[in-house]
């Protein structure tokens, strides 16, 4: 029986191990590899190309959302289970429109993430019961063959989501430059777009749209200058 090949992409270690274990306890199932952030999910996901990829949203240097939009471009087969602590409507929205086919707590039973993980490598979606409630008003579009939501067209680029989550996680122009490998002047031109298109013209008002829209939670420490 070949196995469903999984990667597990949560900053924390702690999660990850926990994860690797339930995991492991499955004949069917076959952790490939770990990632602790969006940056090095992708990397892993082009090397391994697994069926699926457990993904948490608020991760370090790359968002899951950014990481899943990249990841459904590099790898389309790999199917995207998102993860996370909360369950507002914004993070449900934003993470069908990055193209994840699956949507669970963190405190899900072991249970229900095996059972995900299954359905959405047969092409279907999966989510906890509260949630589904809620996509038909989300989400009126029925997803596609591949299991995706259509959606509207996003307003930012990929480039300009990194700069935004970069910005809210309170990096300083220069940092941000050395952490996407470009200029400081194509920083400053990024965000100079993203207050255009947000119509939002102050860090704070941007770190408050970031955490609103699911690109970092709440509970990350930003520094607003």
């Amino acid at each position: 029986m070949k196995r469903i090949t999984v990667l597990l992409a949560e900053d924390h270690m702690i999660v990850r191990e926990g994860f690797r274990k339930m995991l492991e306890l499955e004949a069917d199932l076959e952790v490939v590899g770990e990632a602790q952030d969006g940056r090095q999910a992708i990397a892993m996901i082009k090397k391994l190309n697994p069926d699926v990829v457990l993904m948490d949203i608020a991760m370090p240097r790359l968002n899951g959302l950014e990481a899943a939009r990249q990841v459904l471009k590099a790898a389309p087969t790999t199917k995207v289970l998102m993860l996370s602590a909360h369950s507002d409507d914004a993070y449900v929205k934003s993470a069908t429109e990055a193209g994840a086919v699956g949507f669970l707590l963190k405190q899900t039973s072991a249970q229900n993430v095996c059972l995900a993980i299954r359905e959405i490598h047969k092409g279907k979606t999966f989510f906890g019961p509260a949630i589904s409630v809620r996509l038909d008003h989300l989400n009126p579009l029925s997803p596609d063959r591949s299991g995706v939501y259509k959606k509207k067209a996003d307003p930012l680029t990929s480039r300009e989501m990194e700069v935004l989550q970069l910005i809210a996680e309170g990096k300083a122009n220069k940092e941000t430059a050395s952490e996407l490998g470009i200029s400081i002047k194509t920083v400053e031109k990024h965000r100079e777009h993203l207050m255009e298109k947000l119509n939002i013209h102050d860090t704070a008002g941007l770190t408050r749209y970031a955490i609103s829209a699911g690109i970092i939670e709440s509970s990350v420490q930003v520094t607003i200058v």
